[in-house]
């Protein structure tokens, strides 16, 4: 099988470029290298532009004609940017996704694996111990960069309904760690995700790590969160792709949703003793109030993946910390800097 991978040189499209190709598939690389590392591209067939540009679509299924499926990945996806920079959200995200989709239908290419986000669950009214989410549950984005995951899910939805497009979404929880072999990881140079922080703060990169939010009614007051291997993820869209017309035959529909998560809530205290545990030494922390925004958290419900994927997790939250502070020590041989 043969994918063209939008965001192939990103973090997550990487590290799924190579989970297609261990699985014996070819992945095609379209990226524009907006964030994206060329280094990440290794020797893979790659096309630099951007997902819009409808004549660079066309020669590329043109030199590639047995391509199968697309996984679309391309994104911008800082949180904080696209609350103060909506405009380069809903452009680079929606817009140029709706020409993408429009030229891959019409090119016959149409089966596409969207990475969308369970940033859209709205917060649960509930305790810490009843924080699963269904792909069912009632959505309620807070950011522009969630809207725009949310707006191309509903894109997705109309056109599978009137095109020949088909449409599975994968709703990512929180993606974790690094390529197996440390060919490739987080990129960026301070990295906003709490695992990144705290390998920061871990390496003496910053004073301390903050615990933001203290007084959630969770067990230990510190807010939920269901942590992936990026690893398993990678899996998921490899399984994805491959059970692609037998997942929408399943459900009978044209497109679907599909969480893709560990399936159980990890608090932050609980992934600061586990990161101490795997590191084998304590790391400062520092308490504060709830930012802004902040919620009691979610993880997900996994039956579905499981039984249309058959795909569950399996690497340990022990398992993407070690990859993580293992990527830390080789990122600047890869990339270059620090």
């Amino acid at each position: 099988m043969k994918v063209l991978v939008t965001g192939g040189a990103g973090y997550i499209g990487s590290i799924t470029a190579k989970a297609l190709e261990e699985a014996g598939h070819v992945p095609v690389v379209l990226d524009s290298l907006l964030s994206g590392p060329q280094a990440f591209v290794r020797d893979r067939i790659f096309y630099e532009g951007d997902i819009a540009d409808r004549a660079l679509l066309r020669r590329i299924v043109a030199e590639h004609p047995d391509l199968d499926a697309t996984i679309h990945m391309a994104a911008r996806i800082v949180v904080p940017e696209s609350m103060q920079q909506p405009y380069l959200y809903y452009r680079d995200n929606v817009a140029k996704s709706l020409e993408l989709f429009d030229e891959l239908t019409a090119l016959g290419l149409t089966r596409v694996l969207f990475s969308s986000s369970a940033s859209l669950y709205a917060a649960k009214d509930a305790t810490g111990d009843d924080l699963e989410v269904t792909e069912e549950d009632a959505l309620a984005p807070t950011s522009p960069y969630a809207w725009t995951k949310r707006m191309i899910e509903q894109v997705l939805v109309d056109l599978a309904g009137a095109t020949d497009l088909r449409a599975v979404i994968l709703r990512y929880f929180n993606p974790i760690g690094s390529d197996p072999d440390l060919e490739s990881g987080i990129y960026a140079k301070e990295p906003s995700h709490v695992l990144g922080q705290l390998v920061l703060a871990a390496r003496g990169q910053k004073p301390s790590f903050t615990i933001t939010g203290t007084e959630h009614p969770t067990r230990d007051g510190t807010g939920v969160r269901d942590y992936v291997h990026v690893w398993d993820l990678a899996r998921a869209h490899v399984r994805a792709v491959e059970r692609f017309d037998d997942v929408l035959a399943a459900v009978e529909a044209p497109s679907t949703v599909i969480n893709v998560g560990a399936g159980d809530g990890v608090t932050v205290r609980e992934l600061v003793a586990a990161f101490e545990r795997v590191f084998g030494a304590p790391v400062p922390v520092t308490e504060a109030g709830p930012r802004p925004g902040d919620a009691v958290g979610a993880y997900a419900n996994v039956d579905k993946a499981a039984r249309l994927l058959d795909w569950r997790t399996e690497l340990s939250l022990d398992d993407a910390i070690g990859s993580a502070l293992a990527w830390a020590e080789r990122r600047s041989d890869v990339l270059g800097y620090e």
